[in-house]
């Protein structure tokens, strides 16, 4: 068997984070203390009434068959009712929301039952890896936009949509991993406006929509009134409650889409765990608390983190949202390139970052802090940092 034959593989670039990972997993496995800013990867518990509801409902016997594709219809209702006290928006939980198992399932299922080879999504540049991949596996074409700068934004996409052949779907995410890019609610009006002048699907995750700071508070896409008619928004409950390994998302939207979704679901999957379901239910009906909790928790660790490499003379803007930092390397350092930075940085201050171009061509030049270590070890990393950057 030869893989070099598997046409698929071949259309997939060398994923750039594997070669940081592979350098830190070896240093630890010779005894080496690595603080890790490299994957978004949450290090505290899941709340624990959150993992006693997964208990109770595991030891019940019935809730080991299979379960069904879309979601539990409890857990469906679930969803619209958060959707409904968090942003007004009215969602049929019978054909308007889908469960997923996490939201890289989500897009990539929704990518398979959507696109024709050769179809082509207009994707943020620099954005979230899976973004791009979904379309790619999908056996679709990828078209990236500069998304760099808020103030650029809304052309760079309409460019994009002008271009041939023209594209099928929009992907876009905010509060944006990696670059922490905030948009207000009259961002959605124009790019709902563009969907529908250049007849374009919309698909906007909003992975990050509980981890603001500062008094901003995300807006989703779909309180535009007519968003429902253009396409769909993706969640996941990874990060707000600090359950990453339970893979649980969701998408809503437009029910042609979700249909389309569904259906290529079932052939796939028959849906979570149902214990894992009826504990997501608890999480979105009474973890409001909690994920204020863990909001705090990011919040304090962005402003150590900020503010620390601002005094060693890593200029770097304090993110609004998100549980990263992205930062632009700073000038003594440029000509490393951010491959190169992210390697160096870790063999020489034991230190993990994600480098940009890892996140597209426009995400060069800059690196990703993920806010998973605690203020501590933070502080440590910026010593570190320090005696790196002097030692230049």
């Amino acid at each position: 068997i030869n893989s070099d034959n598997f046409s698929l593989l071949k259309h997939l670039p060398p994923y750039v984070f594997s070669v940081v990972n592979e350098i830190k997993y070896k240093a630890r496995r010779s005894g080496e203390d690595i603080i890790d800013f490299g994957m978004g990867n949450p290090d505290q518990p899941t709340p624990k009434h959150i993992v006693e509801k997964l208990l109770e409902s595991s030891l019940q016997g019935k809730n080991h068959r299979y379960s069904v594709s879309a979601g539990l219809p409890k857990l469906r209702l679930a969803i619209s009712n958060w959707y409904k006290r968090n942003y007004d928006v009215d969602l049929d939980p019978d054909e308007e929301v889908n469960v997923t198992i996490g939201s890289k399932e989500g897009v990539s299922h929704l990518m398979l039952s959507m696109l024709s080879p050769g179809d082509v999504v207009l994707v943020p540049d620099p954005c979230y890896p899976i973004h791009g991949y979904s379309v790619l596996i999908a056996r679709g074409e990828v078209r990236g936009f500069n998304s760099t700068e808020n103030s650029s934004l809304l052309e760079n996409i309409k460019k994009g949509l002008e271009t041939n052949p023209k594209p099928k779907a929009l992907i876009i995410s905010f509060p944006s991993n990696p670059t922490t890019q905030t948009v207000d609610l009259d961002f959605f009006y124009e790019v709902a406006d563009l969907a529908k002048k250049y007849s374009v699907i919309v698909i906007h995750d909003f992975a990050y929509a509980d981890l603001c700071f500062d008094g901003y508070k995300a807006p989703s896409f779909l309180q535009v009134p007519i968003a429902k008619e253009l396409g769909v928004e993706s969640f996941s409950l990874s990060k707000s409650y600090n359950m990453p390994g339970w893979r649980v998302g969701f998408c809503c939207g437009n029910k042609d889409l979700l249909a389309a979704l569904a259906r290529i679901k079932s052939y796939l999957d028959y849906g979570l765990f149902t214990p894992i379901q009826v504990a997501a239910i608890k999480a979105l009906d009474e973890g409001d608390e909690f994920v204020n909790e863990i909001k705090e928790t990011y919040e304090a660790r962005r402003n150590v983190l900020v503010d620390g490499l601002n005094s060693v003379g890593w200029s770097t803007e304090m993110p609004k949202a998100t549980m990263f930092v992205w930062s632009k390397i700073p000038d003594s350092l440029i000509n490393l390139g951010s491959l190169e930075l992210s390697k160096r940085l870790l063999t020489e201050a034991k230190v993990t970052v994600s480098p940009g171009i890892g996140f597209g061509e426009y995400g060069e030049g800059y690196v990703r802090f993920s806010l998973i270590e605690n203020e501590h070890r933070t502080r440590q990393a910026l010593r570190n940092i320090k005696k790196f950057i002097t030692s230049q």
